[in-house]
């Protein structure tokens, strides 16, 4: 028996070693998993339950022009926050930072009683307040240093820089299109928890700062966008648009110097603006461009030798059928030379030229100067415009003078710096250089040939048609700059209504293109007016505040006039003298009749019709208000009188008989 019990006892001392063992080692894997195998998982668990992270407002770099000013650039400012769990006295709390604030009282309570150990009161405050508030040493409110985006300029380029939203990821511009560039590192707060949760003390946070961005130096130039924005403003002002468009590229580079839009808006305050004024028309918008298109027909059809400079061209008097279709140009003309049909601008003899050159020849060469294709500027939402691939009935003669086919305004400048270079394709650009946060450069971007669209032989002579555009008798003698030789050409074309999807009989786009000066051609220039009122005509409406921008350009690039300038334009060289009203009132096409300038005496307007009328004020250099339409029949003064500042001048047209 006490062997017997002896080996019980052994056995159970066994078992109850074993299990003991076997529990021991349990432990020990167990403390192995979590203090070894789970220790940083663990550690971060508990972090999150005894700190509570705050992200702040990433810093960017900022965005400079050409000359290093800033265009926009991320300040310190502190944000308000609140730990309403803190915060014992709710009602007498909110009823201080209420009208300290600007927030109604019982919106701050709503905020402050909540059951969070977080919450923003107001971010990105007015230093003098934000100082006022920590004075007041409040239980439960706090501050935290965030980067606030800031456009000093206001207005100035506002749809080339864009903005950003509260992230402050970029929305639109160069911020949205270099976002990732100019976006720095995060910082964030942390804010030290008790076991309940609650945040133990303000006074403990740790605060990492953001950190910026790397900065854009743009090619744009402030100087020139004030220029081409102000000539802008005025040219939509006074002939009561809907609003306009300004390009200022470099001819040779693809340098875009400036872009403007009318109306424009404030980037600092963007979200009180519509969605049509934040809008880079430049660059989202299509349209068609009219007779400024000829010049590209014309050029491919020299360039591909279809025609010769010397051709005559019968333009029929005005008239001519094609198909079921009838084009007519504004003022008839039996036989145009090559050049004269540029100058007169002739849809008939542009169609023509497009015939004789056919569909096979003319669409390649279209497409090379960029048409229907993106350009690929680095700005978001490019429009690639729209040329049909399959061209159909009077699709031909219609496209040759711009109709039917649809480009931005940055194509439209692309395209004509090709002829102004000596053929080359450029790609358009507004980024030159990246730099680090200490402004050393880390990227740099050079001029790019796209491809060679004509000769320089060809570029040549389209340049010398194009002058007469701007030469006595031409239709943008408005665009005529003294001392400098200019190569341009007036579009006026008809927009298509949205709801029918045929062309409106009353809604027109003006527009003049050219680049100066014309014999060593540093600047291409567009101005394109929406939907003017009254006079539509591009030579009216848009060839003034061309010249406005090249004038004013030219003398601030500091480049001479190379040619004989008036007594009255030497001066001019500093600043533009303002454009008379009378310069306001054109004719787009057609000879006026020769008369002395500048006389004070009320010509006999009789019988003409409105188009020779304004062609004769302007010769005369006389404003005339014009009543009505068709034929000139009354008239104040009576013809021969003197025309006195005081008189009321005017012309009373009617539909002739």
């Amino acid at each position: 028996m006490k062997d017997e019990r002896e080996k019980w006892a052994r056995v159970r001392i066994i078992m109850i070693g074993t299990i003991f063992g076997l529990l021991f080692l349990n432990v020990a894997g167990r403390a192995f998993y979590l203090q070894i195998l789970q220790h940083e998982n663990l550690v971060k668990k508990a972090d999150r339950q005894h700190q509570h992270r705050v992200d702040l407002t990433t810093g960017r770099g900022s965005i400079l022009d050409r000359n290093g000013t800033t265009l926009a650039e991320s300040i310190h400012m502190d944000s308000c926050y609140a730990e309403p769990r803190n915060i014992k006295d709710v009602d007498g709390t909110a009823g201080v930072l209420a009208p300290i604030l600007g927030i109604p009282k019982h919106e701050l309570v709503a905020k402050l009683s909540l059951n969070r150990s977080f919450t923003w009161i107001q971010r990105w405050l007015a230093p003098e307040i934000a100082t006022r508030i920590r004075n007041m040493r409040l239980p439960g409110i706090g501050f935290a240093p965030e980067s606030k985006r800031f456009y000093p300029n206001m207005e100035i380029a506002a749809h080339v820089v864009g903005f950003t939203g509260y992230d402050p990821n970029g929305l639109e511009g160069i911020e949205l299109k270099y976002d990732s560039t100019i976006l720095g590192n995060s910082g964030y707060m942390i804010m030290e928890r008790d076991a309940l949760g609650r945040n133990i003390a303000i006074t403990n946070t740790v605060i990492k700062d953001s950190s910026p961005g790397k900065s854009v130096v743009l090619t744009l130039d402030k100087t020139i966008q004030f220029i081409a924005e102000k000539e802008l403003a005025k040219a939509v002002t006074e002939s009561n648009a809907k609003g306009g468009m300004a390009l200022v590229m470099e001819s040779d580079t693809g340098k875009v110097l400036a872009m403007a839009n009318y109306p424009t808006f404030n980037p600092n305050a963007y979200s009180r603006y519509s969605l049509a004024q934040l809008r880079n028309h430049v660059v989202v918008d299509s349209f068609e461009p009219g007779s400024t298109f000829k010049v590209f027909t014309i050029a491919s059809a020299i360039d591909s030798g279809s025609i010769r400079p010397s051709d005559l061209y019968n333009c029929e008097n005005g008239t001519y059928r094609v198909a079921d279709r009838i084009i007519h140009d504004d003022h008839p003309h039996s036989r145009l030379t090559v050049s004269e049909i540029i100058k007169y601008s002739s849809n008939i003899g542009a169609a023509k030229i497009a015939f004789k050159m056919g569909e096979d020849k003319l669409s390649p060469y279209l497409r090379n100067f960029g048409f229907g294709g993106r350009t690929g500027i680095d700005l978001p939402g490019e429009s690639p415009g729209s040329l049909k691939r399959h061209w159909y009935g009077v699709d031909l003669a219609t496209i040759s003078f711009g109709q039917g086919v649809s480009l931005s305004a940055v194509q439209l400048v692309s395209a004509l710096s090709a002829i102004a270079n000596g053929g080359n394709l450029m790609r358009p650009y507004l980024v030159e250089q990246i730099l680090d946060e200490s402004g050393k450069v880390t990227q740099k971007f050079e001029p790019q040939v796209v491809r060679r669209v004509i000769s320089p032989e060809t570029a040549r002579i389209i340049t010398k048609m194009m002058e007469t555009v701007t030469g006595e008798g031409g239709t943008g003698t408005n665009a005529a700059l003294d001392g400098y030789r200019v190569a341009g050409k007036t579009g006026t074309a008809q927009k298509v209504d949205p709801v029918t999807h045929t062309y409106s009989p009353s809604k027109r786009i003006g527009s003049f293109v050219g680049f100066v000066p014309a014999d060593k051609p540093k600047l291409t220039i567009a101005v394109i007016i929406d939907e003017p009122q009254g006079v539509k005509y591009g030579g009216v409406v848009a060839a003034p505040a061309f010249r406005g921008i090249a004038q004013n350009t030219l003398a601030y690039l500091k480049i001479q006039p190379n040619m004989p300038t008036t007594a009255t334009s030497k001066t001019a060289a500093a600043k533009v003298p303002p454009i008379p009203a009378v310069e306001a009132l054109s004719y787009e096409d057609g000879d006026a009749e020769e008369v002395p300038a500048g006389s004070e005496i009320m010509p006999n307007f009789r019988g003409m019709s409105m188009r020779r009328v304004l062609q004769v004020m302007e010769k005369r250099g006389i404003n005339i208000r014009l009543i009505g339409s068709g034929q000139a029949g009354e008239q104040s003064p009576p013809s021969g009188h003197k025309i006195r500042g005081t008189d009321e001048v005017w012309i009373k047209f009617a539909p002739s008989a």
